[in-house]
């Protein structure tokens, strides 16, 4: 393995248990500095608004400049934002921080660039999914620490503990070495992406698929405090599980030698998580649902995974970030669509999903054999 993915592994499990602290618990805590389920929604909505904004200049950038560059200016501007978060003892700077951190979302495109580049021998959806894996085993962590100080301190100190991991995880980003760009030929210069039909039409079939697999997350904490009874320490327990999920699923479905089969049972494990969560309430299977939530997360690494045969090498960087656009799209319109229906009924969130996961599954059955 590439030394550099070593040090980059590191600072994403790292990374991952700071989040992992805090990730899980967002509208709770928002909800104890005075935000209603509908304003949640909205609140988290606009943070992948901030996300969206960013992918598509960094990917262009990376093209240009290299990944390296990015990777530290998103790990020091997460750290600033999450010092905000934990400074904040009012609903609006809160919510400022939240922005901030969501604004640092345009990693995704120079992560992805820089594993592609230095993977070696290895095949895209392997090295993807095995660096996502190791920031998974970090979420993995993080929740069982953020509840457990969490019922005991009070959630603000979980933002403070969690900013000063990101200082440790910042520290080993700055030890990866640069990786080679691949520049367009000026004498036959690629066609530009919005006039290639095969990326256009795989984007606009992952929005959906995306939409589907994220309806059934951001509120999940809050039903299960509110309607099933459980502790922030239970729910830790179980943001714990899906990291351990997320780590065993990525590792899993990325050594399958077609990424698109470890797609579509990514789809599944979503399906059957809204399904557990819709009828029942017994820890040990909620443990169940959230240890196989993990394959959503897989299923987007596998979806990132599939872009690199459509696109030209020095487009890859700008493709990435397009593609991550839509995934932050979806970020910004699922929380409010789930918001109301949480306002409405909160069980509702469940079957909806669990419809809206079904159908992305028979356009992945159906649309397997249309995409390169």
């Amino acid at each position: 393995m590439n030394p550099s993915l070593l040090w980059l592994a590191a600072a994403l499990f790292t990374w991952g248990i700071g989040e992992g602290m805090f990730f899980y618990f967002q509208p709770i805590y928002l909800a104890q500095l005075g935000a209603n389920p509908v304003q949640i929604g909205a609140i988290l909505g606009a943070a992948g608004i901030a996300m969206m904004l960013a992918h598509i200049p960094a990917g262009a950038l990376t093209d240009k400049i290299g990944a390296r560059p990015l990777l530290r200016s998103a790990w020091l501007l997460g750290l600033l934002a999450a010092w905000l978060m934990a400074a904040a003892q009012s609903l609006p700077l809160f919510i400022a921080g939240m922005l901030l951190y969501g604004f640092t979302a345009f990693v995704a495109a120079p992560l992805n660039t820089y594993v592609t580049a230095a993977r070696g021998p290895w095949s895209i959806g392997r090295a993807l999914t095995l660096i996502s894996a190791t920031f998974n085993l970090g979420i993995f962590i993080g929740p069982l620490l953020g509840g457990y100080l969490g019922d005991q301190y009070g959630l603000r100190t979980v933002y403070f503990v969690a900013a000063s991991i990101f200082i440790f995880s910042t520290t080993l980003i700055f030890f990866l070495s640069a990786q080679p760009i691949s520049p367009p030929d000026p004498a036959d210069p690629p066609a530009s992406l919005l006039k290639n039909p095969a990326y256009l039409g795989y984007l606009a079939f992952g929005f959906f698929i995306m939409l589907a697999l994220y309806l059934p997350q951001p509120f999940s904490p809050k039903f299960l405090q509110e309607i099933r009874g459980l502790s922030l320490a239970q729910i830790g327990l179980l943001g714990s599980i899906g990291g351990l999920g997320n780590t065993t699923l990525n590792y899993l479905l990325g050594h399958i030698k077609n990424p698109r089969y470890g797609f579509i049972l990514g789809q599944a494990t979503v399906a059957l998580f809204a399904f557990i969560l819709w009828q029942f309430s017994a820890l040990p299977l909620l443990m169940i649902a959230y240890f196989i939530f993990g394959g959503s997360r897989a299923a987007r690494t596998l979806y990132i995974a599939q872009i690199r045969p459509l696109v030209h090498p020095s487009q890859l960087g700008l493709a990435y970030g397009i593609a991550e656009t839509i995934g932050s799209l979806v970020i910004a319109t699922a929380p409010v669509m789930v918001g109301f229906l949480y306002n409405w009924q909160p069980i509702s969130i469940y079957p909806v999903s669990l419809a809206a996961v079904t159908i992305g599954m028979l356009l992945t059955l159906v649309l397997h054999k249309q995409t390169p």
